[in-house]
């Protein structure tokens, strides 16, 4: 595949698809930290001594993860 552009145009639009394409693992990557961090803000962990739950900044990125995984597998499936 060329990656050059002939055109700022045909640059737009290559960008644009580009970002079509990753859609799903960015919504599963923004949801999924947002799940993250509701978790450890409305379950969390009462003694402190639980490894991911019990650090807001841990427990969102580790929801991050998961919900990019989740888009990924959901766009391998739609190809």
């Amino acid at each position: 595949m060329d990656n050059t552009c002939s055109t700022k145009e045909s640059c737009r639009i290559k960008m644009i698809k580009k970002v079509k394409e990753s859609m799903p693992q960015l919504i599963g990557t923004i949801a999924g930290a947002a799940v993250g961090f509701m978790y450890y803000k409305f379950v969390g962990c009462s003694t402190g001594t639980c490894g991911i739950v019990s650090n807001p900044w841990l427990s969102t990125l580790v929801g991050g993860f998961l919900g990019f995984f989740v888009g990924n597998l959901i766009s391998m499936r739609e190809k």
